[in-house]
């Protein structure tokens, strides 16, 4: 049985350009502090490939991990927000889910970096770029905590700041 929190190839691939959008738009906190290391700007590139139809789930399923060992080489925690939104993103492929989380990493990186501002506005931005056919696609996610076949269980997404911003997320939709 499939996860409600996968989404069909189709619905994936128009989530994840989505997600790349999100963790790009706080890549330069990442690379500040790494600005050497690739990954996470390799994970959006080849989120934006997957979604453009130029690389197949299978192999980037398989990929996944790598963007989120970025976030040890850095030391502050919007850096390392930064990266995981990257690595979430990647994970689209995957599950569809993922794109929730790389948009919560995102808003908790620019929130980070700069406080009080940063993650409503950058939620904000998030919800105003959904084109149609995204929102359509995220809307077929179960709301977060509902079902624990995927990254939008009980488990690290639905707690704290990740949570909240990923129940705002699913409020606006």
């Amino acid at each position: 049985m499939t996860s409600p929190q996968a989404l069909s190839e189709k619905d994936r691939r128009l989530v994840a350009a989505w997600a790349a959008d999100c963790a790009e738009r706080v890549l330069h906190v990442f690379e500040a502090e790494a600005p050497d290391d690739d990954r996470a700007r390799d994970a959006i590139a080849r989120t934006r490939a997957f979604a453009d139809g130029q690389l197949d789930a299978a192999g980037e399923i398989r990929r996944r991990f790598v963007a989120n060992r970025a976030a040890q080489v850095v030391s502050s925690p919007a850096a390392k927000a930064a990266a995981w939104a990257a690595g979430q993103a990647s994970g689209v492929a995957h599950m569809g889910a993922h794109a929730l989380g790389a948009a919560a990493y995102a808003a908790k990186a620019a929130e980070l970096d700069a406080p009080g501002v940063g993650g409503s506005a950058e939620i904000d931005w998030q919800l105003d770029h959904l084109t149609e056919p995204v929102r359509e696609a995220l809307r077929l996610l179960p709301p977060l905590g509902t079902d624990s076949s995927g990254p939008l269980g009980a488990g690290l997404l639905a707690s704290g700041a990740l949570g909240a911003n990923i129940r705002l997320l699913q409020a606006g939709l």
